[in-house]
């Protein structure tokens, strides 16, 4: 961290030697687009004051080529939890288990798009208390199309486009997250345990993070100037540190550090990992809510640091072990992914390089020799990715701010404060709710069927 922000320090200085554009005006710290631009107004008129909250608007506000852009961002960023993480997290996993993980994935996404239409939308993106939404669209209650009135609500948050838009954009960020979580777990947790443990974290645990995070009129880290521009701190920090404690929880694996469990089928896992990456384009670009410049720079530099990680993790092993693995080099391309994504809509190509290295370098190490030093079985890696992605992400976040290209100040400290939050926000509301699933209908398979695999004792069914 100290290198990169001594790298940062040369090259930033050669940037602004260089004379910038004028400051663009301030935007939303969430995925929200930049205030469009204003007619003129009459002489002597007010000008309009920004909406604070969704509102029916003339269809002649929508913007075709946002709206456009928007709906293949969310079909992108879908296709990253089915197939992109159910093929990831499958191909990892021993074949007695491969139905039972990609089971998952599919699962929660059904799971999460029916909780985020009843009350997961409302509590995360209307406004409400620092901490959570209100339930003004409860079952997306108010949100309509007036085809012959030509009247349509849009959301405070993406004016430019439909409120259905930007409503299905944000379900597919909290079906991902979610299904992250899996990747701590794997092996050993119940299916119903699991269904209950999904369904309670997104509404209670998911939507209270990225309210904060995201509502930019009345959240508590998005009033206080923490950045997250594509989910970080909401989507990975929040899912990892739920991973490790889950890992925690449950134990390990039966057999863990004494048999070998080696992945079934690394062709799926890369293949998982490369619809991830491209993917992960509408996850990034798509959080702009706008086909725009800034787009166009989250690309740019979800692209650059996506290869520089993925190739800083493969020689760091290479050094370390005397071979790049296959595995190793698709999951440093998700540890670039993770990185940068709160830094997306911020920084520049110098931070996206500073960052791809850092991400490849210190996710190598959580996911190897920090696993091994305090012996937690997180199957999949999903701390030693996501979390610790995440982190370096947000951190740098506020190292490597271009304020050009953000219109806001940042400042590593005040990240500080939102990671740890989220951290023990994250941490002791997963605990809890493992912890009252265990007492009442148990967390994890007994010995025999853990044994026996996952896919034949929990849905019977089995890869020949």
């Amino acid at each position: 961290m100290l290198g990169a922000i001594s790298l940062y320090a040369s090259a930033i200085a050669q940037e602004k030697s260089v004379p910038s554009a004028p400051a663009p005006a301030a935007v939303p710290t969430a995925p929200a687009p930049a205030a469009a631009a204003a007619a003129p107004a009459a002489p002597g008129a007010t000008p309009a004051a920004a909406p604070t909250k969704p509102e029916l608007v003339d269809t002649s506000k929508i913007n075709s080529g946002d709206t456009a852009w928007m709906l293949a961002s969310m079909a992108l960023v879908l296709m990253m939890t089915i197939p992109g993480v159910a093929l990831f997290y499958g191909g990892m996993v021993r074949k007695k288990n491969v139905l039972a993980t990609v089971m998952q994935s599919f699962a929660i996404t059904c799971l999460v798009t029916v909780l985020w239409v009843i009350c997961g939308y409302s509590l995360s993106f209307t406004p409400g208390s620092p901490y959570i939404g209100s339930l003004d669209r409860l079952f997306l209650s108010g949100m309509s199309f007036m085809k012959d009135a030509n009247k349509i609500t849009v959301s405070h948050l993406a004016p430019t486009i439909p409120e259905s838009v930007y409503m299905a954009f944000q379900m597919t960020f909290a079906i991902i997250t979610p299904a992250l979580i899996a990747g701590g777990f794997a092996d050993r947790m119940k299916f119903s345990a699991m269904l209950w443990f999904m369904g309670l974290w997104s509404v209670l645990i998911y939507s209270t993070v990225a309210h904060m995070m995201w509502e930019s009129t009345s959240g508590f880290f998005a009033t206080r100037g923490i950045l997250d521009f594509a989910g970080g701190t909401v989507v990975h920090i929040n899912s990892g540190i739920a991973a490790l404690v889950c890992a925690l929880v449950l134990g390990k694996r039966v057999g863990y550090g004494k048999e070998p469990m080696p992945p079934h089928n690394l062709a799926l896992t890369v293949t998982g990992a490369a619809l991830l990456w491209v993917g992960w384009f509408g996850f990034n670009a798509g959080s702009a809510v706008a086909a725009d410049g800034r787009a166009g720079m989250a690309m740019t530099v979800t692209q650059l640091a996506t290869a520089v990680a993925a190739l800083s993790w493969m020689f760091s092993e290479w050094i370390a072990k005397g071979k790049p693995s296959v595995l190793g080099i698709a999951s440093g391309a998700v540890a670039g992914l993770v990185a940068i994504t709160p830094a997306s809509g911020f920084v520049g190509v110098t931070g996206a390089f500073v960052i791809g290295i850092a991400a490849g370098v210190l996710c190598f190490v959580a996911a190897t020799s920090v696993k091994k030093m305090f012996g937690y079985d997180d199957s999949l890696d999903a701390f030693g990715v996501h979390c610790i992605g995440g982190i370096v992400g947000a951190l740098l976040t506020g190292v490597f701010n271009v304020k050009d290209i953000s219109g806001v100040d940042a400042s590593m400290m005040i990240q500080l404060y939102g990671v740890l939050a989220t951290l023990f926000i994250s941490g002791v509301g997963s605990f809890i709710i493992l912890k009252i699933i265990d007492v009442t209908i148990g967390l994890r398979v007994g010995e025999e069927a853990e044994r026996e695999g996952l896919d034949l004792s929990l849905h019977g069914e089995r890869v020949e």
